[in-house]
């Protein structure tokens, strides 16, 4: 809360407003449908991790999802005053900001959910070591955006986001290779390499959704950025559940097929593992039967963390490509006062006024 009221005084005291030139309702039967639709993909996602893809609930609410956010894109088209105008998906630049916003937060983001998880139920830190370990990837995010902010106004956006994006990827492969007997310093090379990425783009990400629209569209420009942030994430948690814990499950039975008193038990010890209950398990195991669970805990647990960083990397470099592919410094709209930065190659006179079509500098 302290954060949250700091930041509301900070915005209040410095961020200028903007304004539509008129007023205009909600957008209600979007908001319904487009909810509906989210509801049901991840609801669908996260219970085909707990049951199985083809177990009722999955298919049907998977389908309703899917249902649900085609009638968004029609409702939208339809709508007078869209909450999300869909015409903006043809803008390059805003499409390659929002394939990006949704790399970033499927990736390192969701990542960061299963790394806690590795480092609390299997290495045996508690909440409180574990954030003080991830600290690391905070220390080089806050480091790399101070200079990606600076670095936004003289350079291309394309050339910070692509880049730090490529780096996350770089980040998370080299936090794989884990095995039974790995420590968390394994991890450090690449949460640096990530941290870093992470500095590079988000800072330019945030102002590439609201530079390709004129002010008075900024609020939905950004929202939409906002919302396609929380759709990775959404997404990309539920779906790395489900392979974790198949994953998790296979490796836990592997490791006690020669434990009598185990043996098949892999979903049951997954299970109790995704849901923080260690102690629990390891209280209700047989004395004899602790080692080989902890062994096989740890060995399952590490290729299951090594499938979801092959997952999330190719998701953070394809993010890079389109990123790089997409984004384009005529896309972007003069805000006014903002001096724009010289596009790709290209140099301006120190006197010229801002055109439209270039880069504007963040802030603007």
């Amino acid at each position: 809360m302290p954060i949250g009221v700091v930041a509301i005084a900070v915005t209040v005291w410095k961020v200028e407003e903007s304004r539509p030139p008129a007023a205009h309702r909600p957008d209600w039967p979007g908001f319904a449908v487009l909810t509906a639709g989210l509801v049901g993909v991840v609801y669908g996602l996260i219970r085909a991790g707990e049951t199985a893809w083809s177990d009722t609930g999955v298919v049907v609410s998977l389908c309703l999802g899917v249902a649900f956010l085609i009638a968004f894109v029609a409702v939208e088209a339809r709508v007078a005053h869209p909450m999300f105008d869909l015409s903006l998906l043809r803008t390059p630049t805003f499409l390659g900001g929002s394939v990006a916003a949704v790399a970033m937060n499927g990736s390192l983001f969701a990542m960061f959910v299963y790394l806690v998880l590795y480092l609390q139920n299997d290495l045996g830190y508690s909440a409180f070591e574990a954030g003080v370990r991830l600290l690391i990837v905070s220390g080089g995010s806050f480091v790399a955006a101070s200079v990606a902010g600076r670095l936004t106004s003289v350079m291309p956006v394309r050339w910070l986001i692509g880049p730090g994006l490529a780096l996350v990827g770089v980040g998370l492969l080299l936090m794989a290779g884990l095995d039974a007997g790995s420590s968390w310093t394994h991890l450090i090379p690449g949460f640096v390499l990530a941290g870093i990425g992470t500095g590079l783009v988000n800072p330019p990400l945030a102002s590439t959704a609201v530079g390709v629209v004129p002010p008075e569209r900024s609020g939905m420009a950004s929202g939409a950025n906002t919302t396609f942030r929380q759709i990775g994430m959404a997404l990309s948690i539920a779906t790395l559940g489900s392979i974790f814990a198949a994953r998790l499950e296979s490796g836990v039975n592997s490791g006690l097929r020669t434990v009598p008193a185990l043996r098949g038990q892999g979903a049951r010890i997954a299970d109790t593992l995704r849901n923080g209950g260690t102690d629990q398990l390891f209280a209700s195991t047989p004395a004899d039967a602790r080692g080989p669970l902890a062994g096989a805990i740890r060995s399952g647990f590490a290729g299951a963390i090594n499938d979801l960083l092959i997952v999330t990397r190719i998701v953070a470099l394809v993010g890079a490509v389109c990123a790089l592919a997409l984004i384009r410094s005529k896309d972007f709209v003069a805000q006014g006062h903002a001096s724009p930065a010289p596009a790709d190659g290209a140099t301006t006179d120190a006197g010229a006024p801002p055109a439209v079509g270039s880069e504007p500098r963040p802030g603007g």
